[in-house]
């Protein structure tokens, strides 16, 4: 993540468990009443059952987490999880499975080092920024000055330059219902070395974007747009950057020295991996749902963003073993290239931009495999938006026994926003994200930090609300109906 769900059933699924059908749901001429919804409630705790049950999903994540690793764009490991992901998908009896080519770019971290050498030595650890731009071979030694935000970049004036900038902008801690504060922390991250050159700095390091930490540094990307000069970006611990902080408020000169081999290899071809559940009755409108299959270059991407695959992949695999086929085809996309570009989100849209208005809703995971909420929906078109969050609502209610109960108003994903133009609903799952930060773009994003549980009820939930969304007569968003 950088900065994130459908009756005519037939008993033909590929795993030899299909059951009996169950009765279809009444046909609706325009917009689904709550009433048509509410019939879906069988079905839905079936769908419910088979994922909590299932061992499908984490399968899937060993053999993805374990199996293959960490996957940055460009990697071998990313070439590998793309064949993977397309064997597995024609393995579980899934139709028009594919690879849609994405040119993207290639970062390459190489050798990386800090050291505090004044006022006193003291290694520590860092990881360089996606994007970030090496330091001269012998390194970059100089004076540290530290700041909270753009006020106290702009304060410093002409002493920042030949210095190096530290923001220390201390990430809020977890609320239940406003979440992690992300938005408001990454800006440093994701901007701060571009507005550091502007005053001459020599390299930026930014606090960690995470409010807990055991020492351990988080990566993401920087963008350093139409910035003259680039300079070298890295992430240190939010302890180092305490302790840079309280030397400079006693008055102390810090003062370290960085190594980065850092550097954008250039355009790569990578791709987005597709598989389907085909509809019988309305086979070119679709339902998308998905995860991205590139993480970064550290742990193994376990909730960034292995689960939101797995989580698509699984689904489907679900529906399809209980022999339920929507009138409406679900389509998994495992987009390529999120962390560092957008690449596979932009090309997707771009690649089927004249079947958007065919798209009924497009979801997407990429906060992580914990215990679902719910959904944050979003459209271009605030009263579709409204029509769409009040039926939502209405699949949710379905959901009481995966607690995905809950739709607002909110971000969805950054795989599916280049679709938000076309006025798709977007959604993302929503889940207890208070962990979420404490792993993200870090060594510790790792399959033990996956709860078995949590994950199946994500499945179930993502399964249960993409067969509603591509099965009932109408469309969550259709006005005047």
């Amino acid at each position: 993540m950088w900065t994130r769900w459908p009756l005519v059933l037939i008993a033909a699924g590929t795993m030899g468990c299909a059951t009996a059908p169950t009765k279809t749901a009444p046909t609706q001429a325009h917009t689904p009443t709550e009433s048509a919804v509410s019939s879906y409630q069988p079905t839905v705790d079936r769908i419910l059952q088979a994922a909590r049950e299932g061992r499908g999903a984490w399968t899937k994540m060993e053999a993805l987490c374990d199996g293959i690793g960490h996957r940055i764009t460009g990697s071998p490991q990313l070439k590998q999880a793309i064949a993977w992901a397309q064997a597995a998908m024609k393995a579980d009896g899934h139709e028009n499975v594919r690879a849609d080519p994405v040119t993207a770019r290639r970062w390459v971290r190489g050798e990386e080092s800090i050291t505090l050498t004044a006022p006193r030595a003291q290694s520590m650890p860092l990881l360089g920024l996606g994007g970030s731009v090496a330091t001269p071979s012998k390194g970059i030694e100089a004076a540290v000055e530290v700041v909270a935000d753009e006020a106290g970049l702009k304060a410093l004036g002409d002493r920042a330059k030949g210095k190096i900038i530290l923001f220390n902008n201390p990430m809020p801690a977890f609320d239940p219902e406003t979440g992690s504060g992300y938005g408001k922390t990454v800006r440093f991250r994701a901007r701060g070395p571009a507005m550091a050159s502007e005053l001459g700095a020599v390299a930026v390091l930014v606090r960690s974007v995470t409010a807990h930490s055991l020492r351990t540094p988080h990566t993401g990307g920087t963008w350093y747009g139409d910035a003259k000069r680039k300079i070298p970006a890295a992430a240190i611990t939010t302890e180092d950057a305490d302790l840079m902080a309280r030397f400079r408020a006693a008055g102390k000169e810090v003062r370290v020295r960085l190594k980065m081999e850092a550097h954008d290899a250039g355009p790569v071809e990578s791709a987005n991996v597709i598989g389907e559940l085909r509809g019988h009755e309305k086979p070119d409108e679709v339902v998308v749902i998905g995860g991205h299959l590139d993480s970064w270059d550290v742990g193994q991407g376990a909730h960034d963003d292995a689960t939101g695959v797995v989580m698509a992949m699984e689904a489907i695999t679900i529906l399809r073993s209980l022999g339920l086929r929507p009138r409406r085809t679900i389509r998994v996309v495992l987009w390529t290239n999120e962390e560092y570009g957008i690449a596979g989100g932009k090309s997707y849209a771009e690649t089927y931009k004249d079947q958007l208005v065919n798209h009924v809703a497009a979801i997407e995971s990429d906060s992580g495999g914990f215990a679902p909420r719910g959904f944050r929906l979003q459209m271009a078109d605030e009263k579709r938006q409204a029509a769409a969050v009040e039926r939502m609502q209405a699949i949710a209610d379905l959901l009481k026994d995966s607690g995905a109960t809950r739709v607002k108003v909110g971000y969805s994903g950054a795989d599916i926003r280049p679709m938000m133009p076309a006025n798709v609903p977007l959604m993302g799952i929503w889940v207890d994200g208070r962990k979420y930060f404490d792993y993200h773009h870090t060594a510790a994003d790792t399959l033990d930090k996956v709860v078995p549980d949590e994950l199946n009820r994500c499945v179930g939930s993502m399964a249960a609300a993409a067969f509603v969304l591509a099965d009932m007569p109408g469309r969550l968003d259709t006005l005047g109906e």
